[in-house]
């Protein structure tokens, strides 16, 4: 069946993708912080934007390409980073960045991705940025900055929202831990996916590649200890200039919620902030990105890119952080929903579902260009 007729939406590759996703993999992927209302609010708060159409204005053809950091993307939509890709859907970082490539928008590769850098990095054809979780020791900062560079990637993407783990209380009953409590229970739900499991045969365990040469990579306990005991926790104004002056390239912070934090960004060398509360994943009090972006928009007044995440599930939702003032969107959930639904052809589904509501989102307004988005009248319910 044509993929445009079975999955219309994001919403029906969601309600697929739970059906393939085993139990423990699908927790980690959907749950939120303590009682999830952040997770919520993110995309009830999209709901309740209203935009003004304004009509007669005759035959238009939208044109959502989108100019950022010296590249011309096919539209104002990107791939947010996702932690432990491999666990939700084996391959998903081949897949994802080669959706990127193909359909030429920005995929951001997290530092606890799946996939190894130097393999990714090429796949992703120049459209490729890395998010990256400060490490504590700053020559293994320096090393993997020249290894990311080195593969292709062109923009970074530091991550402040993250300085302590997170309680996840969804998590923690569903057992996720690395690595993997081989239980009765888990076998269960594995073979009650075959897709998944068949495809983690294939790919091997996930485990975190690209930081594999900073510790014993051949043990998970190791590789999870690594990452709890190296990554973030101790990011500051001066780490992130470091970062900027070392780069050869963008650097834009990501989580900013407070138009100081976001002028403060742009004043220590950044070339932009992503407006994102981490998909409601770690502070179950932070407010709606959406609710944050005009007042960063305005405070940052053109000195830096303004881009969005959290909550993005429509073209139309697009379409609401561009009218308020955002350069860029990016989706997480949407694009692994796209894999748990349909596998490797997944993302550039989602991608196409994205672009296409948004362009007839622009034409139900009026607008024949991202511009003319931002010019409109924007309301709340």
């Amino acid at each position: 069946m044509d993929p445009a007729i079975r999955f219309p939406s994001v919403a029906h590759l969601q309600e697929h993708a739970r059906k393939r996703i085993p139990h423990f993999a699908w927790e980690y992927l959907d749950s939120g912080e303590m009682a999830e209302a952040t997770r919520d609010d993110n995309i009830d708060a999209l709901q309740r934007v209203t935009l003004t159409p304004r009509f007669m204005k005759g035959l238009m053809t939208p044109v959502v390409e989108t100019e950022l950091f010296g590249h011309c993307y096919d539209a104002p939509i990107g791939i947010a980073p996702v932690g432990l890709t491999g666990l939700i859907w084996p391959g998903a970082d081949h897949a994802l960045a080669a959706c990127g490539a193909n359909a030429n928008i920005p995929y951001v590769a997290s530092t606890v991705s799946t996939g190894l850098a130097e393999e990714i990095g090429p796949i992703a054809d120049g459209r490729g940025w890395f998010q990256l979780y400060p490490p504590r020791d700053k020559d293994q900062r320096d090393d993997l900055l020249q290894r990311v560079a080195a593969s292709g990637f062109t923009t970074i993407v530091v991550t402040a929202d993250v300085p302590a783990p997170s309680r996840r209380a969804r998590q923690t009953r569903a057992r996720i831990a690395i690595p993997p409590r081989i239980t009765p229970k888990l076998i269960g739900q594995t073979l009650r996916r075959p897709a998944w499991a068949l495809g983690t045969l294939r790919h091997g365990l996930p485990r975190f590649r690209t930081l594999g040469k900073y510790h014993d990579e051949s043990s998970m306990r190791a590789s999870a200890g690594f990452v709890g005991a190296s990554l973030g926790g101790t990011l500051d104004w001066e780490y992130f200039r470091e970062v900027c002056e070392q780069w050869d390239g963008p650097v834009v912070l990501k989580g900013v919620l407070h138009p100081d934090d976001a002028a403060l960004t742009i004043d220590n060398g950044g070339a932009g902030v992503v407006v994102s509360n981490h998909g409601g994943r770690q502070l179950d009090s932070a407010p709606a990105p959406i609710t944050a972006l005009p007042a960063i928009v305005d405070r940052i007044g053109g000195r830096g890119a303004v881009l969005f995440d959290s909550g993005i599930r429509t073209g139309l939702d697009v379409a609401r952080a561009i009218a308020l003032g955002a350069d860029m969107t990016f989706s997480g959930r949407s694009f692994m929903f796209g894999l748990g639904a349909m596998g490797a052809a997944g993302p550039a589904h989602v991608a196409t579902l994205l672009r296409r509501e948004l362009v007839t989102v622009m034409h139900q307004l009026g607008c024949g260009t991202l511009d003319e988005l931002r010019e409109l009248e924007v309301g709340r319910r």
